[in-house]
């Protein structure tokens, strides 16, 4: 089965360096030195893992055969993936491979369906679930075990525990509207503000 484990963006220093969007739990053996990996597109694959390592909160590879800024520039949008065993599940009971889930019915604890996961989005602070619901509206859930407390891959379904709003916006409590004691207290926020990639100026 083949996975995509990452995705290359824009070129860092003049050596070949890329900064790569991670797509996997587990860079260090997908991503690591020596692995392979295919592409897409296929045309500019496989490449080899040269070296590896994190500046300022991001992944930098290089690959063999990249060696200046213009090549590494070229890669630029382009899918890595691997090939996983579909029966290897990962070491950590509490970790799942992206296609373990996709597919999954959302549920909340009294059995009630929210959607289908569709996708697992994976952000350097957090993982975030997509589910799509049954009115085609898609929601973002953050995978954390206090939102997702059950996985149930036997059964095929995803537990969660939603704040309120999260799943029905019309839900959302306002804060500072309960009483003037509690103006001005900022309510816990939901949401994934302040978190845009912004890439780094070189």
């Amino acid at each position: 089965m083949q996975l995509v484990v990452g995705r290359i963006g824009r070129a860092h220093g003049i050596r070949g360096d890329v900064s790569v969007e991670v797509r996997t739990d587990e860079p260090e053996l997908r991503l690591g030195p020596g692995a392979v990996v295919l592409t897409d597109p296929a045309s500019v694959g496989p490449l080899t893992v040269e070296s590896g390592r994190v500046h300022s909160g991001r992944l930098l590879l290089r690959f063999a055969g990249v060696k200046d800024r213009n090549a590494a520039e070229a890669l630029r949008g382009t899918l890595l993936i691997s090939e996983v065993d579909p029966e290897e599940s990962p070491e950590d009971p509490e970790e799942y491979y992206d296609h373990q889930l996709i597919g999954l019915d959302v549920v909340l604890l009294d059995g009630t369906l929210v959607g289908e996961l569709t996708e697992v989005v994976h952000l350097p602070y957090q993982d975030l679930l997509t589910v799509k619901k049954a009115d085609g509206t898609e929601v973002l859930v953050p995978f954390v075990s206090q939102i997702v407390p059950t996985v149930d891959l036997e059964n095929q379904r995803a537990v969660i525990t939603p704040p309120a709003g999260l799943i029905d916006p019309e839900q959302a409590e306002v804060a500072g509207t309960s009483s003037a004691e509690g103006a001005g207290r900022a309510e816990g926020s939901e949401g994934s503000e302040g978190s845009e990639d912004a890439e780094e100026s070189e």
